[in-house]
């Protein structure tokens, strides 16, 4: 009698924070900070920036941000052509400017990220709307190339995603004092 193993929400969890685990720590910075603007956690300016360059850059990226309730609602009910072109164009602009930051090397980075602030009702969409962004003219060459390869033919060429929403959602984890947690 064989044995069916059936995965829980907090295998899923685990599985994702060890995708998060997984990805260099200004990836994982980068994360985090985008989900605290992408979903109005707290205020990013005050909890994320190290100086006035930091700020203003999380200031253009709020404004950026401030497209994503427009493509949560658009997301097409199904692969149907109808109401695309509105909601890719969205999706790749703002894909486009978190490419052109250059903290997310990797689809996988980019997925796990875009899963998160917008759904997961967006998964089939990611693999276009990343080739997309990534082949836009504002990204080096180099990077362009190293993006487009990360995106692996499982991803690129998959039958069916997934409806389940993502588990986990990394955020800002206070610095312990090992000096007085010693003690």
């Amino acid at each position: 009698m064989a044995i069916r193993y059936q995965r829980t929400p907090g295998d899923m969890a685990i599985a994702e924070m060890r995708e998060f685990a997984s990805f260099p720590s200004r990836t994982q910075r980068y994360i985090r900070r985008s989900l605290d603007i992408g979903l109005v956690r707290n205020d990013a300016v005050a909890r994320w920036s190290r100086d006035l360059v930091e700020a203003a850059g999380i200031k253009v990226q709020e404004k950026v941000y401030r497209r994503l309730p427009a493509v949560r609602e658009a997301i097409p009910e199904d692969s149907g052509l109808d109401g695309v072109g509105a909601f890719i164009g969205e999706l790749v602009s703002v894909s486009a400017f978190d490419l052109g930051q250059d903290r997310l090397p990797s689809f996988s980075a980019y997925r796990f990220l875009y899963e998160r602030l917008i759904g997961a009702a967006v998964r089939p969409w990611l693999p276009g709307a990343f080739c997309a962004a990534a082949a836009l003219p504002h990204i080096h060459p180099a990077k362009r190339k190293d993006l487009l390869q990360s995106i692996g033919e499982s991803a690129a060429t998959a039958p069916g995603w997934s409806a389940r929403e993502p588990a986990f959602f990394p955020e800002w984890v206070e610095k312990i004092d090992e000096s007085r947690a010693a003690n």
